[in-house]
């Protein structure tokens, strides 16, 4: 699995984030004193959940050989009981039966993702030799 690095710039706070090959920004928003220059670290959070419940669902899907056409999924962050709460809605397109679409909403809580995010991760930090 490849790793993350995240760089800052001198000043404000914009992130470069490269994971192999590919670069990806974050920042926060004007509101927050960023500059708006990518979504903010808890949306980076969302899309990932939700890039990976999309993937499983269609590599579930194409294994069945169902019709799958496409995957929508919006989530929502939000405060709930003294904790955070995710709210996942999914539409699946394609001549799906009913009893296929609770199969995939099934499978979808089932990504790597979902699982993690679901256990509580245990995260360590600490300082790399200067």
């Amino acid at each position: 699995m490849r790793s993350a690095v995240v760089d800052s710039g001198a000043s404000g706070y914009v992130q470069t984030i490269a994971i192999g090959p590919h670069r990806l920004t974050a920042d926060e928003p004007a509101v927050a004193g960023g500059a708006d220059e990518g979504p903010n670290p808890p949306e980076l959070l969302l899309a990932a959940l939700g890039a990976c419940i999309s993937m499983t669902v269609r590599l579930y899907a194409e294994r069945k050989l169902w019709p799958l056409r496409a995957v929508r999924i919006t989530l929502v962050r939000s405060p709930a009981e003294g904790t955070e709460q995710i709210d996942v809605k999914i539409s699946f397109v394609g001549e799906l039966s009913e009893e296929q679409r609770r199969r995939l909403l099934e499978i979808a809580e089932h990504c790597p993702v979902h699982r993690m995010l679901a256990s509580g991760v245990r995260i360590r930090s600490g300082l790399e030799p200067a």
